[in-house]
């Protein structure tokens, strides 16, 4: 089976990539299940009721997030009812929404997804430990099914890749996001888990990893707070494709993507 995971969507312009661009892809690869990373989409942080159904309704069979999930109150309510958008499981117990669902694939298959959130330079206090939480979560999720695929939102590359290595031969992927940036590191790792350190954004790209340029760097230079608006120039979908072996969960294939959308 092939899975489709698109990087982080900022703002208008990433769902508007989103949504013309992944019904191409789905005819284009035949694939069977898409994920896509939703924690930007609104106004380029955060996620609301409204967008997560636009991104649902565009062709995402589910949407992980990061720690920008809680940035419009709304979404809490919809989290406790929508399983197909996670929180990172590694939210102290009694948030909102859930850390992983088993969803099943347009050809009939289970598929697991677990979203977790890293720990180094996030600045977040009230995580848990998401190596320790990802042995249950997955020991869980294999009494249904040998697929899954865990969405690792960090900052810190090396975070990224000893989760990759950790969960090597138990999870059919492991792939990064946050950092907005495509990583060219995919790989089969030695026991069959693929691996990509950041499948990079879907959003402008004639930007500073999504927002408008001058804003960004005035604050570099000036040090004086501003207001990041989105970019809107450039506009790319950025993701990668993983193709599973149904039987044993392993991994078969990894490949990146970049699908320009517009001029």
């Amino acid at each position: 089976m092939k899975t489709l995971i698109i990087g982080d969507i900022v703002g208008p312009p990433g769902r508007d990539a989103m949504k013309a661009l992944v019904p191409i892809l789905k005819a284009k690869y035949r694939l069977d299940f898409v994920i896509a990373n939703a924690e930007n989409v609104a106004g380029g942080a955060g996620i609301t009721p409204k967008t997560a159904d636009e991104l649902l309704s565009a062709g995402a069979d589910m949407l992980t997030s990061g720690q920008h999930i809680w940035r419009y109150r709304e979404i809490g309510p919809y989290m406790d009812a929508e399983p197909r958008l996670l929180k990172p499981a590694n939210y102290p117990p009694g948030t909102p929404g859930f850390g992983s669902h088993v969803y099943q694939a347009r050809n009939g298959v289970k598929i697991g997804v677990i979203n977790l959130l890293g720990r180094v330079f996030m600045g977040i206090d009230a995580l848990d430990d998401p190596f320790r939480l990802a042995d249950r979560l997955i020991e869980e999720i294999r009494r249904t099914t040998p697929i899954i695929f865990v969405d690792m939102h960090a900052e810190a590359t090396s975070e990224k890749v000893v989760m990759g290595w950790y969960l090597d031969g138990r999870v059919s992927a492991v792939v990064g996001t946050h950092t907005h940036i495509q990583t060219a590191d995919e790989r089969i790792l030695p026991k069959g888990t693929a691996y990509l350190t950041d499948l990079g954004m879907t959003g402008p790209y004639d930007s500073v990893i999504g927002r408008k340029i001058e804003p960004v760097m005035d604050k570099f230079l000036s040090g004086m707070p501003n207001r990041f608006e989105v970019a809107t120039g450039n506009v790319k979908l950025c993701g990668a494709i993983v193709e599973v072996d149904e039987k044993t969960g392993k991994a078969l294939a990894i490949e990146r993507v970049q699908e320009q959308f517009g001029d």
